[in-house]
């Protein structure tokens, strides 16, 4: 078993380099609210009204992983038409299901998201935003890159108001988006394209409910703009029938098909790419299980250049779930060249106190 760092102890030993990145998974927002969050609770709060035997196939499969059955149903689909030949409207619904599941996701995730940045407390806040100046301040700042889909790392980007004590935590918070220069007082900002992106340093790597895929143009939905909260204009745009850009393909291959036909997600994993590639630089990874169907950016990170990686450990090292990430971690360290070695190191993620100290 390796040693288990703090958090401190991790961003201590970084220093040695000139740029820290972060990585977020799931575990960043379940640390905020879990009881949304999880995969569990939006699994409770999701309708399958409309697709019963997807509900079904949660249970036959014996997970409450969205992803997990979605992986499922479109692997199944290829392999129904040689099992069961006559059966070819079987493999259409599972492919047809997969597709409801992908929206009924996003859409509970919407439903069930909080409701405004006032239902999480400031203090919350202002140690998230702590945690994120680690990699967000300072005179060469890195870059964030989020697997996730909820507002939580955009509300805290924004949550930039002084704290009773204390100084302000200031961060630099590009993500290429600005005016519409045909339209620059609609409700809504856009993407600037590559040029713009070469500056930025916030990425939504599978997208988020926040980010809408006009046809034309990508954009983004704030505040700002309309006067009216974020999850709430989600959610109306949700109902009016347009759908956020948003990757929950069940495969790894899967996922990096959609990210290569996407301009934005494109660059966001051309820039992990190229971050991965500088060995002058290292990378914290942040409530991520290091699971397979996210490999199509870990793999990046595997066969990179960078020196250190540091991953999360949340609870007893011992665990099946933890030994999991560690022998998971050590795969991606063996990816590479014997003239780039990687170094991995575990730390406590209950140590980064990402959303303030427990009480």
């Amino acid at each position: 078993m390796p040693r288990i760092s703090t958090f401190d102890e991790a961003i201590a030993d970084s220093a040695q380099f000139t740029k820290r990145h972060l990585l977020l998974g799931n575990g960043f927002s379940i640390g905020c609210r879990a009881e949304i969050f999880h995969y569990a609770s939006l699994y409770a709060q999701a309708d399958f009204s409309a697709i019963p035997e997807v509900q079904q196939a949660f249970e036959v499969l014996g997970t409450q992983d969205f992803e997990v059955v979605i992986r499922t149903l479109e692997a199944a689909s290829k392999l129904l038409p040689f099992y069961a030949p006559e059966s070819k409207v079987g493999a259409k619904r599972m492919i047809d299901h997969a597709e409801a599941l992908k929206e009924i996701l996003v859409s509970t995730i919407a439903a069930n998201h909080p409701e405004r940045p006032n239902d999480i407390f400031d203090d919350e806040f202002w140690a998230c935003r702590r945690f994120l100046s680690h990699f967000l301040a300072g005179n060469q700042p890195g870059h964030v890159f989020s697997l996730n889909y909820d507002l939580l790392l955009y509300w805290t980007l924004m949550h930039d108001d002084v704290p009773e004590e204390g100084a302000p935590v200031n961060l630099s918070k590009n993500d290429s988006f600005g005016n519409d220069e045909d339209d620059p007082d609609t409700d809504y900002v856009v993407w600037q394209g590559e040029t713009a992106a070469h500056s930025a340093n916030i990425h939504f790597l599978h997208g988020a409910v926040h980010l809408f895929d006009a046809g034309s143009e990508l954009q983004k939905y704030t505040w700002v703009r309309k006067g009216e909260p974020l999850v709430d204009q989600s959610r109306e745009a949700i109902e009016a029938g347009k759908f956020p850009l948003f990757v929950a393909e069940g495969t790894s291959a899967q996922k990096k098909s959609k990210i290569r036909h996407h301009a934005y997600l494109y660059q966001c994993f051309k820039v992990l790419t190229a971050n991965a590639g500088t060995g002058t630089h290292c990378f914290f990874v942040f409530g991520h299980s290091l699971a397979e169907n996210d490999d199509h950016i870990l793999k990046r990170l595997g066969r990179g250049k960078f020196r250190k990686m540091y991953v999360s450990l949340y609870g007893d090292p011992e665990s099946e779930e933890n030994k999991q990430i560690i022998a998971r971690a050590q795969a991606l360290a063996a990816l590479r060249y014997e003239r780039h070695p990687l170094e991995v190191v575990f730390f406590d993620a209950a140590s980064a106190n990402v959303w303030g100290e427990p009480e």
